[in-house]
């Protein structure tokens, strides 16, 4: 199976444009998305293309090939809008034997990891791209935010396949790979 995967689209549909195509570009089996969908968050500024309604537009038709957790933005109102579950505070996925937990960061994090064991953890929340070892051995991996990037990192979106993982830039360049 092949995953796209992204965070922190903060209502952007500009952007969720971009990186649809890029999904569509990938031929992925699965879109996971790592929380902070529709609001933008009262500590940032408006995305540019900033329209949640046409988020929900351009996501709702790909429910069933979503995997989504909850952001600390998101809330029980855009599960209302919403085709696909967005409130759990973390997806649990296991390909080919392979645990990846998925989650936005807010409470699951680098420095604090959750007691479940796997071999990836995916997070954002923090809109800085990233993607190392830790001293276990765990593939921990930001994708970054499409809509909002900080920390000199661009928007970008991660891919994993075959015990892989791989970040990109919204152009589609590869920023960097590492394997489990």
């Amino acid at each position: 199976m092949k995953y796209f995967i992204c965070s922190d689209i903060h209502g952007s549909e500009s952007a969720l444009k971009k990186v649809l195509e890029q999904y569509k570009m990938h031929d992925a089996d699965y879109l996971i998305l790592l929380g902070d969908i529709l609001y933008h968050g009262p500590r940032n500024p408006l995305p540019e293309g900033h329209n949640p309604k046409g988020v929900v537009e351009l996501l709702n038709p790909l429910a069933d090939k979503i995997i989504a957790c909850r952001g600390n933005c998101d809330a029980e109102v855009d599960q209302m809008l919403l085709s696909f579950p967005v409130l759990s505070d973390y997806s649990f996925v296991v390909d080919n034997g392979v645990k990846i937990f998925c989650t936005h960061g807010h409470i699951y994090n680098p420095d604090n990891l959750p007691k479940l064991s796997g071999q990836i953890f995916l997070y954002g929340h923090t809109h800085i791209q990233e993607m190392h070892k830790n001293e276990k051995g765990l593939l921990i991996c930001n994708p970054g935010s499409i809509s909002l990037p900080k920390g000199g990192t661009p928007a970008g979106y991660a891919i994993y396949e075959n015990k892989q993982v791989s970040l990109y830039d919204l152009q589609g360049n590869v920023i960097k790979t590492d394997s489990i």
